[in-house]
């Protein structure tokens, strides 16, 4: 279960934006940086955003690459399919859901069997969620505060492919999303351009 614990606020600040949910010191550290940059080459931009994408939905290397293989055996425009790919594992959906307030807070709410899936309990955050199937919170974490205070923040219309139910805090996956439909800002090509070489 292998995850990025390094600093946040300095890989948020060379990206240029919150890639790791809310940071009260990204704005501080942001303005201050008046180093000279140098020209970045056309790989190191690709290289640049495969890290982001990696950071952004918390997955290593390994992991990332595997879904990249997966994506490109898969039918569709590549770099569409790993974002979806991406945006159906369990710890996004939880976090999509409201549940947490970060990605790292969702993966942590799944690996401590907070989160099931029809019902049953599951405790690996890159499971792979299948349209139809409904992400719940188990009876006993029901009472959590971290999860009422987040529920009480959330906005559960925000998207589309997520039906939350409010009585027993559960969320159906209608469906795949499409690439208009994802928020993140990633240029998913250069992702592929990299991979491809």
């Amino acid at each position: 279960m292998a995850r990025y614990i390094g600093p946040k606020t300095k890989i948020a600040c060379r990206f240029g934006e919150l890639i790791f949910g809310p940071d009260k010191a990204f704005s501080i550290r942001n303005s201050s940086s008046s180093r000279r940059k140098k020209k970045t080459s056309e790989y190191g931009i690709q290289l640049r955003e495969k890290q982001k994408a990696k950071y952004i939905y918390g997955v290593l290397e390994n992991q990332f690459r595997g879904f990249f293989e997966k994506a490109s055996r898969s039918r569709g425009i590549t770099g569409v399919v790993l974002l979806q790919l991406l945006e159906s594992r369990l710890d996004n959906l939880v976090y999509r859901m409201g549940l947490a307030k970060t990605r790292a807070e969702a993966r942590q709410l799944v690996s401590h069997k907070h989160i099931t899936i029809d019902n049953n309990v599951v405790n690996i955050p890159s499971y792979l969620v299948k349209p139809g199937q409904i992400i719940g919170v188990r009876e006993r974490a029901k009472s959590l505060e971290i999860i009422l205070d987040n529920l009480i923040r959330a906005n559960h219309n925000k998207y589309s492919w997520i039906e939350y139910d409010k009585s027993s805090m559960s969320a159906r996956y209608l469906y795949i999303p499409e690439r208009m439909d994802i928020p993140e800002n990633i240029k998913e090509q250069l992702i592929v351009e990299l991979y491809s070489k």
